[in-house]
């Protein structure tokens, strides 16, 4: 047998019922979390209707499986994959067909698992480690008599063929997992050279993968404790004692301002800055951990990912915007400009909390609506919480020591009134943080 699914009772409701309109099918993402024993898979969320201008084409293919559009399958995958806190990713997808088309289903799976792996990773900056899951779970529903098929694909295998795999539903999977909560201050500073400021945008991304380096590599503290081993995340929990209510733990990270050793030898170098990117402030994150026999480094890991994949987020949805706004990011403007906050929902009937990014010129309505179109949620305005960031982010011109011109990249994040619960505030990663970026100062001198 291959591996374990178990599956929130939220899920086999949700999927009994997906309308599939006669002859059709409908896709949609598996989302949950991995461990090396078993996975658990506690949201489905169908792919959105894809609005298209003028008329809708009538398909000139032979099977409803032909009409299956990958591209938005991806990006669907892509938009859900930022709305997940620490500790939850998309582990796979589900196919709806009629009965005549359940031989054909197994190759449109794989060859959507595949596709959305490959988008939703491009540009992740951290690093998969030796124990991580890299199979991902497929499960196809005859429309009609609504059996499921379980399989799963390794994703890092391209020749990869499908395994049997046991899909078990259960109920209330996640009301007792423990929540882990962070906020952790920046002060990010990253040179773009004159030689690659047509390329602003791999250039930052270049500047976070060293930043995300030292997330990986500091300490972890969770309720005050080390957390890098395998004891247990809770102590003095009794195998019978069954936890009906979600325990929240504060982290901290701690990150060394020593660069990581490099086997070259490498020497100091001045470098012309021609825009200079700077992440600073504040951000909040948050990570969910199993409560099967979890471990302290598991949710470290969990947490740590959570920081690094919200500001990369954030980061890459300002230039997406920038581009859709100005035409092109290979430069970047003066003037203000916004970098989007973290909002945070209640997911129904779970005590779960996905979250969203919202520009300073939206408000909760336009959260509402992104909740609907990409979750298949019906939220109301007021679970909606926007208390725990306010973020600024600007473009402006400065001049360095020497009155030189170069244009400035900032982004700020305004330091909120941290509630007393959050004892875990990362200072040490801050001023970390700061003195390498200080250095960086130096390269324009």
């Amino acid at each position: 047998m291959g591996r374990s699914y178990i599956v929130d009772e939220a899920v086999e409701k949700y999927l009994g019922e997906l309308q599939t309109p006669p002859g059709s099918c409908v896709t949609g993402l598996l989302t949950g979390q991995s461990s090396p024993q078993r996975d658990f898979v506690v949201l489905a969320v169908q792919t959105p209707h894809r609005e298209t201008e003028g008329p809708a084409k009538a398909s000139t293919r032979g099977s409803p499986l032909d009409d299956v559009d990958v591209e938005w399958v991806t990006e669907h995958a892509r938009q859900v994959s930022r709305m997940l806190p620490g500790g939850l990713s998309i582990l796979g997808l589900f196919l709806v067909t009629p009965p005549e088309l359940s031989k054909d289903a197994q190759n449109t799976l794989k060859r959507l698992i595949f596709a959305v792996e490959k988008y939703i990773t491009k540009g992740r900056l951290w690093e998969l480690m030796e124990e991580d899951v890299t199979d991902r779970v497929t499960l196809h529903i005859c429309s009609k008599t609504k059996k499921a098929v379980c399989r799963t694909f390794d994703v890092k295998d391209p020749k990869s063929s499908g395994k049997p795999a046991d899909w078990k539903y259960q109920t209330s999977v996640l009301s007792s997992w423990p929540m882990l909560t962070c906020s952790v201050e920046l002060d990010v500073h990253i040179p773009v050279t004159e030689s690659a400021s047509n390329n602003t945008e791999k250039c930052i991304q270049d500047g976070l993968r060293k930043w995300a380096k030292q997330i990986e590599a500091g300490l972890c503290l969770i309720n005050g404790k080390q957390a890098f081993d395998d004891s247990e995340l809770i102590s003095g929990q009794k195998k019978n004692l069954k936890i009906t209510q979600r325990q929240t733990l504060p982290a901290r990270i701690l990150v060394s301002d020593e660069q990581p050793e490099v086997d070259e030898r490498s020497s100091a170098q001045v470098q012309v800055c021609s825009v200079s990117a700077r992440v600073r402030g504040v951000v909040h994150c948050r990570a969910y951990i199993h409560n099967h026999k979890p471990k302290a480094r598991h949710a470290a890991l969990a947490i740590k990912r959570d920081i690094i994949n919200t500001v990369s987020c954030r980061v890459e949805m300002f230039l997406e915007d920038l581009l859709i706004s100005e035409g092109s990011h290979k430069g970047l403007c003066s003037g203000r400009q916004a970098l989007p906050r973290r909002v945070f929902v209640p997911a129904p009937c779970s005590g779960l909390s996905l979250c969203d990014y919202m520009f300073p010129d939206e408000s909760t309505v336009d959260v509402v609506e992104r909740l609907k179109e990409m979750l298949d949620w019906d939220t109301p305005e007021t679970d909606i919480d926007i208390s725990l960031e306010t973020n600024h982010l600007f473009c402006s011109e400065g001049t360095d020591s020497h009155g030189d011109s170069s244009k400035h990249f900032t982004s700020e994040v305004e330091t909120p009134k941290i509630p007393q619960y959050y004892v875990g505030v990362a200072v040490a990663a801050a001023v970390a943080l700061l003195a390498t970026a200080t250095s960086l100062l130096y390269f324009n001198e």
